[in-house]
């Protein structure tokens, strides 16, 4: 993966033209250096405009994220909860990267860009450049692993919330962690436990949210899906951080007292799969309709044999129509 000349993408952020020379008087290189660092951003996907006598623009400008800006959009419960907020250019993954030791409880991790995002059960995540939304948020807890059970689903059930209040209407929630517009992937959860079973222990969540997928770059995803910018969403990446941020530690602060049941109502009001046949692969595997969830978020399946519970880890649901 070619290195990203990341001041040459801040100075054409703004979508303006920008002549050759002034570009390459601030990077402090020449012309041809300043070309074929276009010619990188244009490799990623960005649209790059060239015309004789004004000189370089990305098309539509560059919606780059901004700690300072996310910051200020919280809300003052939020603000106070988040002890750590950081934006990062490139890294391997946002889960990865806050995993590691100078990151600790009510630390929230953005980046630009992920050379090894990651999905449930290894998948790759597709992640273009400033394009799309890779959050991760590290929380700490008391009361043992145990005790959050069904916690992806209730992370569903607030981004769900979180984009209905900056306009995004119809989002569905597809066990266990997937965010779904008519039957195409708008994001994805990931989530990360560690410590005591029974004591001290904490939850890294990570969130991705397709908020403007570079057409050029979406030949590697092997589902159905869409974007926040077909959706009609207009507000920005720094606006829908800090709307997720805000929805995740109001979730996180009260978590334990609690648990899922008290967000069970909300996940089914947005089951996709309702009513659906589906099959259950991976170290479960079987067949049936889809007739809810278990107040500890299994999810529940009928088929001539009777009521199954199948429950998160290693396993792959899939409508039978899709």
């Amino acid at each position: 993966m070619a290195a990203l000349p990341w001041p040459l993408l801040a100075l054409l952020a703004d979508g303006e033209y920008h002549s050759g020379e002034t570009l390459g008087n601030a990077l402090g290189v020449g012309r041809a250096a300043v070309w074929k660092m276009i010619q990188t951003l244009q490799s990623q996907g960005f649209e790059v405009e060239s015309v004789r006598g004004q000189g370089y623009c990305i098309v539509g400008g560059v919606d780059l994220l901004s700690a300072d800006d996310i910051k200020q959009a919280l809300i003052p419960a939020a603000s106070d909860a988040v002890k750590q907020l950081d934006v990062l250019t490139q890294i391997d993954s946002t889960n990865t990267e806050i995993a590691r030791a100078h990151y600790t409880h009510g630390a929230v991790l953005l980046a630009e860009r992920q050379t090894a995002g990651r999905g449930r059960r290894g998948r790759a995540w597709v992640s273009p450049v400033a394009a799309n939304l890779y959050l991760s948020i590290r929380w700490g807890f008391s009361g043992g692993i145990a005790s959050l059970e069904g916690l992806s689903l209730a992370v569903g059930v607030v981004l769900a919330e979180a984009l209905s209040d900056l306009g995004v209407s119809g989002v569905e929630l597809k066990w266990p962690n997937d965010l779904w517009v008519q039957g195409k992937k708008l994001g994805g959860i990931l989530i990360e436990i560690g410590g005591d079973v029974n004591g001290d222990c904490h939850a890294i969540v990570g969130v991705g949210l397709n908020v403007k997928m570079p057409s050029k770059l979406t030949e590697k995803i092997d589902q159905a899906w869409v974007d926040l910018a077909a959706l009609g969403y207009r507000s920005g990446r720094n606006q829908l951080a800090a709307s997720v941020v805000n929805k995740l530690v109001g979730l996180l602060s009260d978590y334990q007292q609690v648990g899922f049941g008290g967000y069970r109502a909300q996940w089914l009001e947005r089951n996709a799969l309702a009513g659906r046949p589906v099959s259950v692969s991976g170290s479960q595997s079987l067949q049936g309709v889809v007739s809810g969830v278990t107040v500890s978020g299994g999810l529940l399946l009928v088929n001539d044999a009777g009521e199954h519970v199948v429950n998160g880890g290693e396993v792959s649901v899939r409508p039978h129509d899709c």
